[in-house]
């Protein structure tokens, strides 16, 4: 993609990422955060969840590859800021949408929200770097 193709308002397509335990534990262990409520389902129990939930890094892996994937391999992530609400966890879903918020000198913001039964997991905005169009 390149910058010219892109609008002010545009909306990016829904991706839905289905919650497994395997993908919320996968993800703490990748990113090396050994916290017991990502990995351990008792330890989250004890703590009043029902199940492990995802960690806030798996999380930003998921915000980045929403909008990489929608922006292209030529895309620049210059920034991620996000917001955590309501925990993911396994047997859910979690809904991705996002809108492009502002473009400029090559520079595009895109406002991302990740939703699941609970309500919004993750606010946030990406702002990235696209190449000029030819």
């Amino acid at each position: 993609m390149n910058f010219d193709d892109v609008q002010v308002g545009q909306e990016l397509p829904p991706l839905d990422v289905p919650l497994t335990a395997a993908l919320i534990v996968g993800g703490a262990l990748a990113s090396r955060d050994y916290t017991p409520v990502h990995h351990d389902r008792g330890a989250a129990q004890a703590q009043g969840l029902s199940d492990v939930i995802m960690n806030i890094l798996t999380t930003n892996g998921y915000v980045g590859r929403y909008v990489t994937d929608w922006a292209g391999p030529d895309a620049i992530v210059k920034e991620l800021q996000v917001k955590l609400g309501a925990p993911n966890m396994p047997g859910d879903t979690m809904k991705m949408t996002g809108t492009v918020t502002a473009a400029e000198g090559g520079d595009v913001e895109v406002a991302v929200i990740g939703k699941n039964a609970w309500g919004n997991h993750v606010e946030g905005t990406v702002k990235l770097a696209l190449p000029e169009g030819a």
